[in-house]
């Protein structure tokens, strides 16, 4: 073969594995949720080939640039990019390991280094936190991964233990105190230069950690394949987030997003009611206009549409865990009550309250919430839920709120403790209403057991729905919110 057809055949394969890297980036961010188009992932394609592959920063910016709508799905579109480019890995160590352990010992490069131990390699780290030596930095977490994680080829650890093992046998608090000492000129007459020096040795030292992680993500790819170490770091996007489980920065990153979230979707909905579909069929005047055709209705016309808005009913079980979902399905329908002709609260235990006067424009739902749990009259007897208590306080006090036009959405996981469902008392609610949908927060395979009577709920409502995200929680509003225009559905 010729030189110039083996480096075609270079190129050709380059361009191949190029290309199947970027087919399984793309496959990654739509497993993660990040909605990436076909045509999107060409265009990605296409503009790589106006940048310098060798430029890590302006290739991620060139896919974030055509792949990325979103500014929630920028970390997840991060840790994937990171994944299947984050340059190379060094499984085979020894051609580096002599530059990266003269660096440490502060040898020079030409007199080999000597041997690192774990005393040398925290005083490096010291001497790169002091003076801010990026250089010194690499070294330091290339020596710190190969001695300390304790990585073995093909053991199905995740890097979070790999980064827990290096840490542990580097202690940063005292490397930070030994630089603040360095930095500090007159600690004590001078608190502001403390708090400033402290607060910039903490972002250098959360660099340390950062660059851990990209080495041993680098050292897992090389071992395992980039699809399977992304698999390990998946983390669902916010709107998708387990509404029963979720952490205390999660709920947080969740209130910055159902703000938007609900004025998205209050936008929509008011314009697909505003265009709508085509009314029904006018007989009268197709009939008139087939006068012109010789009486065939080729120009069939149809009434104006006109889509009334639902009036909601909302009956929420705030126990337990439950209660962050019941918190969530409150604030989105409030926040397009705009879109329903009516909108009414109740939450209960094993009593039941209004709550429509807690909620309103530009309140709190947190601190709401907060006020359901201390002002409204929710607990009877124990505080334990009661669904048949509930619903039979509210088919006897508050049958009033339901009229012909009234959809009931009641919220829980139907876990009743052993006590009386009062099935009648919903199935009367279901009678004087429109319909009756359930949602329930709680994963479907464990519906029924224990103390769960949701069966006996089924079959008094129109659907019963899992619905365990704001995602989930979005699609069912909206169908509900349009009925004239789109039937609900069940949410699997």
């Amino acid at each position: 073969m010729s030189t110039a057809s083996s480096g075609e055949a270079a190129l050709a394969d380059a361009a191949d594995r190029m290309l199947n890297r970027i087919a399984g980036f793309v496959d990654e961010l739509r497993a993660i949720g990040v909605p990436v188009s076909m045509v999107e992932a060409i265009d990605a394609a296409n503009a790589l080939g106006h940048v310098d592959f060798a430029d890590r920063s302006r290739v991620k910016h060139t896919f974030g640039a055509t792949l990325v709508k979103n500014v929630r799905h920028w970390e997840a579109f991060e840790t994937a990019f990171e994944v299947y480019f984050g340059g190379g890995s060094a499984l085979d160590p020894a051609a580096s390991d002599a530059v990266d352990t003269a660096a440490v010992t502060g040898t020079g490069a030409g007199a080999g280094g000597g041997d690192v131990d774990l005393d040398a390699l925290a005083d490096a780290l010291f001497r790169a936190l002091r003076d801010d030596d990026e250089r010194l930095m690499g070294a330091v977490v290339r020596l710190a991964v190969r001695m300390l994680a304790g990585m073995q080829p093909g053991r199905p650890v995740g890097g979070t233990y790999y980064l827990y093992r290096v840490l542990r046998n580097m202690d940063l608090d005292t490397i930070r105190g030994r630089v603040l000492e360095a930095l500090e000129d007159q600690p004590t007459r001078n608190p502001l230069a403390a708090r400033l020096a402290g607060e910039e040795i903490d972002i250098r030292i959360e660099g340390f950690r950062s660059l851990l992680r990209a080495e041993i993500r680098k050292w897992l790819v090389a071992d395992r394949g980039a699809g399977a170490v992304a698999r390990t770091l998946r983390r669902p996007l916010v709107e998708d987030a387990d509404l029963t489980v979720v952490t205390r920065e999660q709920l947080a990153e969740i209130e910055t997003v159902i703000h938007p979230l609900t004025r998205k979707l209050a936008v929509r909905l008011a314009q697909r009611r505003k265009s709508g579909r085509q009314g029904r069929l006018d007989v009268r005047r197709t009939l008139r206009q087939a006068l012109s055709t010789g009486g065939v209705p080729i120009d069939p016309r149809f009434r104006k549409p006109r889509p009334a808005k639902p009036d909601i009913v909302l009956l929420c079980d705030v126990s337990g865990s439950v209660s962050t979902f019941a918190r969530f399905t409150m604030q989105m329908v409030h926040a397009i009550s705009g879109q329903f002709s009516r909108v009414r609260s109740f939450a209960f235990i094993d009593a039941i309250d209004e709550v429509t006067g807690f909620f309103g424009p530009g309140v709190d739902f947190g601190h709401a919430m907060q006020r359901i749990g201390t002002e409204a009259r929710v607990v009877w007897l124990d505080g334990h839920s009661d669904y048949g208590n509930a619903f039979g306080g509210f088919a006897e006090r508050h049958m009033d709120s339901i009229t012909p036009r009234t959809t009931v959405i009641v919220t829980g996981d139907a876990r009743n403790n052993y006590h009386d469902p009062d099935v009648a008392a919903l199935r009367a609610v279901a009678r004087a209403a429109r319909s009756v949908y359930w949602l329930n927060p709680e994963r479907r395979h464990h519906w029924d057991t224990g103390d769960s009577v949701l069966s006996a709920y089924a079959d008094v409502c129109d659907g019963v729905f899992e619905v365990r995200s704001l995602r989930q929680l979005e699609r069912f509003v909206e169908r509900v919110a349009t009925p004239s225009i789109r039937p609900v559905q069940r949410i699997v």
